[in-house]
Formats: C-alpha cells, structure tokens, sequence
C-alpha cells in the first residue's frame, strides 16, 4: 500500500453521507448560506448511494396538497397509528408540510412522474404512494447536491465526529478514510449534518453464506447515522423500535409494489385468509390497536408469525389471478426486473412463474432505520412553532450536542419519510444549520492536532493488527492475535439472533436473555480491538462491523428497558407479553458516556400535538 497522506478541509458544513437525506442537506444549504463553505462526504459514491441506488418505482411519501389528497395531519395521524402510538409529532408534522416542495423539484429536474390521463394528478398507487419511472431517481438528485457543494468527496467513510475543544458539547467536525488511497480525511467544521445511513445486518439474515448481501434494507447500510452520534454522548431515542418486513422468500423481494399495484392478498397453504383467525390472540396483547384502520404493520405481521408457528404455513401471495392480466403481467415484473432484479433470478432459478405458482412469503429478520417505517434514531429539537418544550431546543433537528444534526434514519421520530421525508429532512437541517452559524454559536471552534492524531491511530490500528497477526498464522485464516470483519460480523450477528428477538428465536426476548446479549456485547467490544485488516477495503469492513456493534449495544439497552411488548411481530418481550399504555405510553431515550461507554436510560414525555379525524356527523 503506497504511504497515506493527511487531507485537512476547514469548512461552515459538513454533510455525513449522500443518500437522500444528504443530498437534501447539500443542496439547500447552498441555498441558504450562499458564502458558507459546504462539502459532503459519502462512502460510496453520491450518484449511486444509499437506500435509493438502484433506483424506485415509487415516492412513498407525497401529501398532494396542491390537489387536496392529504394534509400533514393525516399523515401524523396515519404514522401515529403504525407505530402504535410512538411517534414525534412535531417532527412528522414539519416533514409531511415541507415533503410535497421536495417532489415537486425532482420532477423541475427531470424525474419522470407518472400522471393520471383524466386527472392530471400524480398517478396514485396507495394513499400515500405516486408511481414514477425511477432508474435514475438517485443521480438526478446527486447532480443538485454536486452542483451545490463546494467539494464532494466519494469513497470516503466517516468512522468520527469531532469534538470543539473550546466549548463543551459542541461538534467540531469529522475524520475518515479514503477507501481506495487510504489517506486520513479531517474535516474541520463548525456544524455537521449527520445523514447517514441506518442498520442493516445487526441480526443474522435469512440468505447467509453467499446469499448474505440479499436482504431488504440496503446491505452496506451499516448503522452509522446512529453509531456516529451514540460515541460522542448525542442522546437516542426509541432504538428499541426494530421492523420486521414480510418480502418474497429468499430474495427479500418488496411485497409492497404488487398488494398496491395487482390487488393481490395472501393466504396460507390451506388457501385460507389467515389474518381474521388470530384477531382474538392479538387483541388479548393490544387491546384496541387491533380495531385501527388501517391495521398496524406490525400486527399483520404478528398474524403472520403465529400461523406458520401453528403449521399453517408456508405463506403465500396469490398472484395468478392478477397475472393473468396481461397488462398486469407486465407491470408485475418491470417493478421487479427495476426494483429488486435478485428475486427475479431466485424465481426463475426456482422454476416458479408468478403467473402459474404464487410465490411464498416469510419475514425478514429485524432491521433498524428511522426512515423508513420505525422511530429509531437520534433525539432531536423539533420546529420552534409545533414543538413542546421538551421537544425544542433552539434549532430544528438538532441533537442534544451543539451545531449536530440529523435528518433521515439519522433523526429519530419520524417514520414512513422514506425517501422523498428524507430529502426534505435533509434541507430541514440546512437551514437550521446556516441559522446556527449565523446566530454565533460556532465561533471558536477549535479541534487539537492531538485529538486528531488520535483518531488516526485508531482508524488505522486494523491494519497494523493484521500486518503483525498474519506473522502468526501456521495455517488457514485464523490468527491467535486477530480476526477478521467477517468473524466479528457473524458473531454479533449470532448474539443479537439468540437473545435480542432475532429469527432464530422467533423474535422472542427476555429481561436475562437481553443481559446476556449486554454481556457478550461488551466482551465483543472488547475484541474488536484486536479487528484486523488486510487493506483499505477490508479496514471500511472493520468499522462497518465496530459501528453496528455499538448501534446494537444501544438497541439492547432500549429493549431492555422498554417492559412490554408495543409492537408484536416485530418483537416480543416473553416476561412482559402485552402492551402497557399505563407506563410506557412514552418515549425511551439513551445516553451513552463517552468516557464510560455505559448507557443511561430515562422516559420522556409523548405528546399528541393532531387530533383523531373526526367523522362527518361529529364534525357537523
């Protein structure tokens, strides 16, 4: 490896990651702070990064205002009732207000949205859904961030944020690594905007060995957005809230697209609908939930679990009705030929024709992004004109450390943004970030040649691990002084199966099995110090796996603490197996040290800021 040099970049904005959230941030920070200096920093590349790389056939938040389809409160309304209740309002709220702005750009720039032919309006698949033609959905957005930005650096991966040595708790900027050259990036930066991306492969996928990259969420998605804000002492919130997906068995396939487009419907192997059966079983948990309309994600997943647990599986989706439609035949496959090519080899490689044999279903193992469908993240300030007290610090997206924010799966309260949310969360950030520079609340900030010196002995230690350890190797792979991502990776991945609610268990935890994981997690972080790397590539596998070992320190503290089960069938608390709204109507919120590494847990207070909707003859 040719010598690795030090690239120092003094800047007013630092934007952690390119995803949607991160382009959103770039480029409206440009528009707010026309002299700052902005440069964002991706691993990947911002022209194919993120959760929307390969593209969508879909934006699945639009409110259609313009034409009034929805209104934010119908979308608060609408998260508050998947979520079981657990959602910040004020932030859901000023996403859904600012969302329909962000679509309406990504068409000015040349994303093809489809229109109704009688309406006009945006073709609607779902309440919340506009279809559009998607393949290059991600680089047209990257060219608005690039155009703004001062500098963009691809291949560079943030393992640190920096700390102002000046003022206590407040951010000074961020240092990484350059995946290809290997040289050390130090980002000296009044604020940073943290879009990182949230947390696939904390549990151990379904497809393992070769298939271990098919899975829903994105597989280099490796808890960064939370791994970043949890070492330096940012306080989190609601990381017990995991999602469990029902997807097209062993390519992760979105089952989304044909329930919406083809009207299809599952059944069990008896051809019976299956869901009404375990009502009763489901009631007995939560109560009145059960009667919400639409019904909670996580409660047909629960019908779901219990039926194939009682022999009533496999589960299937009965496609061959709609496929015979020739014209629904086509849509059916261009949304999987487009969206999720991988289940379209497995199909064919499994001889099945979704025209002649439906295809079976199962659940994903649990993932943790706030961006999608759960609450998971950091806990921010919201908007000073919705928020409540306790909700609101000064700057919109804020975390609890100074001049930090976070938008996307970074930002913890406000789910199904999904990809356009993100966006808008992402230009939400920016302006408050230019107004926080603005205000005077990033002057001074200083970062010591020793806290940085510091950071890149730690960042490169993997290699130095590796190039010692290999001395010792007699024969095959194992080192008695080292090992290697993937080792680490299957372990924690095998700890958080067997005890915090994985597919092994069937999603079942306990108070002693959740102390045990706490165990051996620490033990894990231990070791990870001996993480050893043969090169550049292979160190970015080392801190994916230290970041999604910290992230599933943090989830295994909130679903300890959390006593009851708020969301069966995406977990169960065996010792604690109903929903409790008399003491955790609430928010769970974590705090790391960062000098200790241990976590303190506390409730904050959960506010319904949007009334229910009011039927006619009430309103009248």
């Amino acid at each position: 490896m040719s010598k690795r040099k030090t690239v120092y970049e003094d800047c007013d904005i630092l934007v952690v990651g390119g995803g949607m959230a991160g382009t959103g941030a770039t480029f409206e920070s440009r528009y707010w702070g026309r002299d700052m200096k902005i440069i964002c920093a991706e691993k990947a590349n911002i022209d194919r990064s993120g959760a929307v790389a390969q593209g969508l056939y879909a934006i699945n938040c639009y409110m259609g205002m313009r034409w009034d389809e929805n209104q934010p409160e119908d979308f608060v309304r609408y998260a508050r009732n998947d979520l079981m209740g657990m959602v910040r309002e004020d932030l859901a709220y000023d996403a859904a207000r600012h969302v329909d702005s962000a679509v309406h750009m990504f068409e000015e720039w040349g994303l093809p949205l489809m229109r109704n032919e009688k309406t006009g309006r945006y073709q609607r698949e779902g309440k919340w859904q506009i279809m559009i033609h998607g393949e290059s959905y991600k680089p047209i957005v990257a060219e608005a961030a690039k155009k703004s930005a001062d500098k963009i650096y691809n291949r560079v991966m943030i393992t640190h944020l920096l700390m102002d040595e000046t003022h206590e708790n407040r951010i000074g900027g961020a240092v990484g690594f350059n995946m290809r050259t290997g040289d050390y990036h130090v980002f000296r930066s009044k604020t940073v905007i943290c879009c990182a991306g949230g947390a696939s492969h904390l549990f151990k996928p379904r497809a393992v060995g070769e298939g271990m990259g098919r899975t829903w969420y994105a597989p280099w998605s490796n808890g960064s957005a939370y791994a970043l804000p949890i070492a330096v002492g940012a306080k989190m919130t609601q990381m017990e809230n995991r999602i469990v997906l029902t997807r097209f068995k062993d390519g992760y396939g979105p089952v989304g697209a044909y329930f919406l487009h083809l009207k299809t419907y599952t059944q069990n192997a008896a051809g019976e609908n299956y869901e009404e059966k375990w009502y009763d079983n489901t009631k007995a948990i939560v109560g009145e939930y059960i009667d919400h309309v639409p019904r909670p994600t996580c409660l047909r997943n629960h019908a779901f679990i219990q039926e194939t647990a009682a022999g009533g599986g496999p589960i299937h989706m009965v496609t061959m009705e709609a496929f015979q439609d020739p014209h629904l035949e086509v849509i059916g496959w261009e949304n999987f030929l487009g969206m999720t090519v991988g289940q379209a080899v497995v199909w064919a490689s499994q001889d099945i024709d979704p025209k002649y044999q439906n295809p079976e279903l199962t659940t994903s193992e649990p993932y943790v992004m706030g961006s999608h469908a759960t609450c998971s993240g950091a806990w921010v300030s919201g908007p000073e004109d919705l928020s409540p007290p306790e909700y609101f610090w000064g700057y919109n997206r804020m975390m609890t450390v100074d001049g930090l924010f976070g938008a996307g799966d970074a930002a913890g309260g406000t789910p199904h943004i999904f990809s356009s949310g993100s966006f808008t969360e992402g230009r939400i950030c920016a302006k408050s970030a230019v107004q926080y520079i603005n205000d005077g609340k990033a002057d001074g900030v200083k970062v010591t040649e020793e806290q940085i010196d510091n950071y890149k002995e730690e960042i490169y230690k993997p290699l130095e691990n590796y190039r010692i350890g290999r001395n010792e190797i007699t024969a095959g792979t194992v080192s008695p002084s080292y090992i290697l991502p993937i080792q680490a990776l299957q372990r924690l991945q095998k700890i958080m199966d067997d005890y915090v609610g994985g597919i092994g268990t069937n999603y079942m935890t306990n108070g002693n099995t959740l102390k045990k994981a706490l165990k051996d997690l620490s033990i894990l972080q231990e070791d990870l110090e001996h993480i050893g790397a043969e090169d550049y590539h292979q160190l970015m596998r080392a801190w994916e796996v230290k970041h999604r070992a910290l992230v599933s320190q943090c989830v295994t503290e909130h679903t300890l603490f959390r006593e009851e089960t708020r969301w069966p069938g995406y977990y169960y608390r065996g010792d604690f197996l109903k929903l409790d709204d008399e003491n955790w109507h609430c928010l769970t919120v974590s705090r790391r040290d960062p000098k200790t590494g241990k976590f303190e847990m506390e409730k904050a207070p959960l506010y319904h800021l949007i009334d229910e909707e009011k039927d006619e003859s009430e309103a009248s």
